[in-house]
């Protein structure tokens, strides 16, 4: 294999797996980084107005996705990073054709708030849903180790994708350890009962500020 192909070549060969396949653990460390940097850049824009953050943030984001597509992901810096990160830990493969197609929604989705963000200078409800969107897929990544945008390539290519995350993909009984009981269930809504009724009993300690306990009051300082 030529230096060119192997630099533009996505996924790895690795032996054991017939097609091209990607480190799972590599690609939620780098989505973990990004759904901090969106999540950050996100909330100073809606809280505060300042958008700065934000075009940075759609900036690097498509950068690094570019590059993961167009190059291959073992250059994108994103995915450098989160190699470094986990390079202790097994690997754990996942098939690189459905991550392909994933990330391409990503760069749809990117170049869109490229062009609304950053060159027409605008928000809208359609930029604000993107960015939901992004931190949702980002979200799924790197907490459960669910791929969203793989979901829809099985989908729209009515094919059984190979190699998924937590070998989701192949169906087989669950174990013991992963079967949930009724009790178990029933500790989700006892919890959810137990806010309200906090929440209920000491409303107005909730809304109201809390006093200083020992009398030291802290004043901010005018300007």
């Amino acid at each position: 294999m030529s230096t060119g192909s192997k630099i533009f070549k996505f996924g790895e060969d690795v032996a054991g797996y017939n097609i091209p396949v990607l480190n799972e653990r590599e690609i939620r460390a780098a989505s973990g980084i990004l759904f901090v940097i969106m999540f950050i850049a996100i909330l100073t824009a809606i809280l505060k107005s300042d958008f700065l953050l934000l075009k940075y943030a759609i900036t690097i984001f498509l950068a690094d996705i570019l590059i993961r597509v167009l190059v291959s992901p073992r250059f994108a810096p994103f995915m450098v990073i989160g190699r470094l990160i986990v390079r202790n830990q097994t690997p754990e493969y996942v098939g690189a054709q459905q991550k392909k197609f994933a990330w391409v929604i990503g760069i749809v989705l990117a170049l869109t708030m490229l062009v609304l963000q950053i060159i027409l200078n605008s928000y809208s409800i359609i930029t604000g849903l993107i960015c939901l969107t992004c931190l949702i897929f980002l979200f799924f990544e790197t907490s459960f180790g669910i791929c969203l945008g793989c979901k829809v390539y099985s989908l729209i290519y009515r094919e059984k994708a190979q190699y998924c995350p937590g070998e989701v993909c192949d169906t087989k009984a669950r174990q013991d350890i992963q079967k949930t009981s009724v009790f178990q269930a029933l500790t989700v809504f006892g919890l959810a009962a137990y806010v309200v009724l906090v929440a209920f009993l000491f409303q107005g300690n909730f809304s109201e500020p809390p006093h200083a306990l020992f009398g030291v009051e802290i004043h901010a300082k005018s300007e």
